[in-house]
């Protein structure tokens, strides 16, 4: 014969049941060492080349800041791109370095920077400095956006 209390018991049961089912099938399937290293790996490289972009921005603005002052206006764009791309990095490397939890949004905004910061620079090829800060910044968002499947999931 069942009583409230067997049947509150029952009740609880068969709801942790239910909840249990639902946390399991809501878990990512386990990674296992090698995807977890494999993952590691990805992040650095990309937190690395975020830091080295922000640095060969940098530079790169304040090459273009000296342009300026000669008088060569063509070089405000490239300039204004190279800080706002720095800034990106420089956030972007410290978010993804600590694995945060909105590192796929600013790794694919940075990666949307940098190839904005190198169309800019590769309009002048013949400039050693503006060439260097252009390669920094393809291969920053290229890290960027080799990164963001590793995420789990991509900004939207």
């Amino acid at each position: 014969m069942f009583n409230r209390r067997h049947f509150d018991f029952m009740c609880l049961s068969s709801a942790a049941a239910a909840l249990a089912t639902v946390a399991t099938a809501a878990e990512p399937k386990s990674k296992t060492p090698d995807d977890e290293h494999a993952q590691t790996d990805v992040v650095d490289a990309c937190a690395k080349a975020c830091s080295d972009c922000q640095r060969a921005c940098g530079s790169c603005a304040a090459h273009c800041a000296g342009l300026l002052k000669d008088k060569h206006a063509e070089h405000a764009a490239t300039l204004a791109s190279c800080l706002d791309c720095a800034d990106f990095c420089a956030a972007a490397s410290q978010i993804v370095s600590r694995r945060g939890p909105f590192s796929g949004f600013i790794c694919e905004s940075c990666a949307d920077a940098c190839d904005h910061c190198a169309q800019a620079c590769e309009k002048f090829p013949d400039d050693k400095h503006m060439a260097a800060c252009a390669t920094s910044c393809r291969a920053c968002e290229k890290a960027c956006r080799s990164m963001l499947p590793h995420l789990g999931h991509a900004a939207g």
